[in-house]
């Protein structure tokens, strides 16, 4: 599967899952179950202000894919920045996104996948929608990545088939070619025996003549 097909496949699964838990985070803002009373202090909505940090994300993703790799070097660079500079748990899983997502060159699954389970480690940290969204990120990249491992497996497994099948190939060549050097070794004895023989009996043939014509 080209590049950009896998990477266009990848970010869209991820804003489906942005989206759905999207979804699931804002439900609940239009059934309230209580009425907040006059004197009540402000609510903040923390499932509002969840939904706006993950429609970001979706947005940079998209831009991430779109991107030139130029743009796709700087989304990256910035990010592991603010990672570094702030790791908090809502940076720290932006940041897996992005490392997560193919078609770019900052791609890196396992070190995604290790800023993930960190995260996982410490669910307590996330709002749920995060939690959620995290858990599906993490379960796609162990899934991929026991691909890759399985993959590269029976690449290996077929060279090294290859492989011995070349050596096998090789050693009986090589045993034919000795066996074949032996015969004409042999061959050449023969022809030399039998060489010395007609020229022995060469010798004796010429010998006759002069011992046929002297008294006995």
């Amino acid at each position: 599967m080209p590049r950009k097909q896998v990477a266009a496949r990848s970010a869209a699964l991820t804003a489906t899952l942005v989206a759905t838990l999207l979804g699931s985070a804002c439900a609940t803002d239009f059934f309230p179950h209580e009425h907040p009373t006059q004197n009540a202090p402000p609510v903040v909505n923390k499932a509002a202000a969840t939904s706006t940090v993950l429609t970001d994300d979706l947005q940079l993703l998209q831009k991430l894919v779109q991107g030139t790799p130029s743009e796709q070097a700087e989304i990256a660079a910035a990010a592991q920045r603010d990672y570094e500079t702030a790791p908090t748990p809502s940076r720290q899983l932006r940041f897996a996104l992005i490392l997560a997502t193919h078609g770019h060159p900052g791609t890196d699954l396992p070190r995604a996948q290790r800023l993930l389970r960190e995260l996982m480690a410490s669910p307590e940290m996330l709002m749920s929608s995060e939690r959620s969204l995290t858990f599906l990120e993490l379960q796609q990249i162990d899934d991929h990545l026991t691909l890759e491992a399985e993959n590269r497996r029976l690449q290996s497994d077929a060279v090294r088939a290859d492989r011995d099948r070349l050596a096998t190939v090789n050693r009986r060549l090589q045993l034919e070619t000795d066996e074949n050097t032996r015969l004409r070794r042999d061959l050449e004895e023969a022809r030399a025996k039998l060489d010395a023989i007609a020229n022995i009996e060469r010798s004796l043939n010429e010998r006759k003549p002069s011992n046929e014509g002297r008294p006995q």
